[in-house]
């Protein structure tokens, strides 16, 4: 019984010091293989390898992959006129040289976060301060990027490299700081609301201008119809006259006739018109019979 645990004891100390030996690298990460605090060997490959047990050997990992570094503060920068602006930018960078990289940066990627961060501030502030705003909006913002991707790496290329590198610098926003934009946003509305009275204003002009006008046609046109209509009318006047002393001549007797109906029809238009006429009068000669005297005519 006490050799089976003994056998077992010595299988499970042997599985622990073999465990303790195996250690499998990621393809994103190196590893790194410390000998008594000493980088032994830098493994670049992934897979399963083989080390000394603890405490003779130690390993660690650091990411290889693609790594993004965004601006941490909002601080202003002052551009070639003085203007004071706030950039946000982002650089794409990678370890390439984990060894030298543990030696002059750090141990993990945040040391080398932290330093590149201060780095490419300074190269920012450095060429920022060589533009204008105008240079920091328009196209000439690819050779800002260009440049400071370029003295980026050259401090970190440079006496004592850092095993990094920086893959692209990019600027995503440039604004000025808030005190300065609400000035610009003030005078931006109060030229907004310039151009906009000065069209309202015009358009009440032109608007003016074309009601005078449409009302200016409109009196022409009617006194044109009003004209054209007198005209018309003072020619059918002048036809019906015509007509009436042509049918008049051929019939004197009717024409007297007609002409007392005419007359009566305009003096009893109402049933409560009183008239009081002399009874020698001939306005009712055409209503007297043959055998009715002149002074028996009717009164109404």
């Amino acid at each position: 019984m006490n050799r089976i645990g003994f056998i077992a004891s010595s299988i499970l100390v042997l599985l622990v010091l073999l465990s303790s030996t195996l250690f499998v690298v990621d393809q994103r990460q190196f590893g790194v293989v410390y000998a008594l605090g000493q980088i032994k060997q830098v493994i670049t490959e992934p897979g399963l390898h083989f080390k000394l047990p603890p405490p003779l050997q130690n390993v660690s990992y650091i990411d290889k992959r693609l790594l993004t570094l965004s601006s941490l503060d909002t601080e202003p920068m002052l551009t070639a006129e003085k203007q004071r602006v706030v950039i946000d930018w982002y650089v794409r960078w990678r370890i390439t040289d984990p060894q030298a990289y543990i030696r002059n940066v750090g141990l993990d990627e945040s040391a080398g976060a932290t330093q590149l961060n201060r780095v490419v501030r300074n190269a920012f502030q450095e060429n920022i301060n060589k533009r204008t705003v105008r240079d920091l909006i328009s196209v000439r913002r690819e050779a800002l990027m260009a440049d400071v991707q370029r003295e980026v790496l050259a401090v970190v290329k440079g006496a004592k490299p850092w095993g990094v590198d920086v893959i692209d610098v990019r600027i995503t926003r440039v604004d000025y700081v808030e005190a300065i934009t609400e000035s610009v946003y003030r005078r931006m509305e109060a030229e907004r609301k310039r151009v906009a009275n000065e069209l309202r204003s015009t358009g009440f002009a032109e608007g003016e201008k074309i009601r005078a006008d449409a009302d200016r046609q409109r009196e022409v046109i009617v006194a044109n119809a009003y004209r054209d209509a007198q005209k018309i009318k003072g020619e059918g006047d002048a036809q019906a006259a015509a007509a009436y002393s042509e049918a008049f001549g051929r019939d004197a007797q009717f024409a007297q006739f007609y002409r007392s109906l005419e007359a009566y029809k305009q003096s009893f238009n109402k049933k409560s018109d009183v008239m009081v006429l002399d009874p020698s009068s001939d306005f009712f000669r055409a209503m007297q019979s043959a055998g009715t005297p002149a002074g028996n005519a009717p009164r109404r």
